[in-house]
């Protein structure tokens, strides 16, 4: 699917992860962990630029609209299906077909809410659910997410973690969650001190071996952070 060789990544003049050697398979289900601040999501927005065309990303900023609905939110993913006109009315008068396939999308990710709701008043968890809609709606065969359970109690996280893989060819996250990513992952790969540290199928590891790379806390999980 996609090869990173011997790549520099950062932002601007300064480079966090140099010298980056990386193979991504079709129909991988893949967790970066790390500790924070080094470089999980740079590694991801890099990987998404080089799958733009295939991929949804749900980014840790959300980019979500505090004055627009939650059916509007969750419509943004799909803009690209349509023409300008046909975006523009449906703004103005939602169009039932969408509607019916959003209020799906919203009720598969327990988000029982009525679409015309305003984000600007929903939870953190709630918002983080209409972030994933959106990314559900733009039907892709990649998932790309940071951190994108991270409101969500662990065991929400997982059975949405579940409709995400099924809903998708491969899923790349980053997690603060080590347990999450070693039950619902095929591959595990760690980023820290600048390098990928590890990078092995998660059936061979345990919370033991990870801890070896960073701090796991007493949960099981790691700090909520952006990396």
């Amino acid at each position: 699917m996609l090869a990173v060789v011997d790549t520099d990544l950062g932002y601007g003049q300064k480079v966090i992860l140099p010298n980056i050697n990386l193979t991504l398979n079709p129909s991988e289900h893949v967790a970066i962990l790390g500790p924070s601040g080094v470089g999980k999501t740079t590694l991801l927005h890099h990987l998404y630029q080089q799958l733009a065309e295939q991929t949804c990303l749900c980014s840790q900023a959300q980019g979500l609209v505090d004055n627009l609905s939650i059916y509007h939110n969750v419509f943004m993913g799909g803009l690209a299906r349509h023409s300008r006109w046909y975006n523009m009315a449906n703004l103005l008068l939602p169009f039932t077909q969408p509607q019916q396939q959003i209020s799906v999308i919203c009720q598969q990710l327990e988000l029982n809410l009525p679409l015309q709701k305003k984000v600007s008043e929903l939870s953190g968890g709630q918002r983080q659910r209409v972030a994933l809609a959106r990314a559900l709606f733009q039907h892709q065969p990649v998932f790309m997410g940071d951190e994108p359970f991270s409101a969500l109690d662990p065991l929400m996280g997982g059975r949405l973690l579940n409709l995400i893989k099924q809903s998708h060819q491969s899923v790349i996250c980053v997690l603060h969650d080590a347990e999450l990513a070693l039950a619902h992952f095929d591959r595990i790969i760690v980023i820290s001190a600048g390098k990928v540290a590890l990078d092995t199928k998660a059936n061979q590891l345990t919370l033991a071996h990870l801890s070896q790379h960073y701090v796991v806390t007493d949960e099981s999980t790691l700090p909520h952070c952006a990396g």
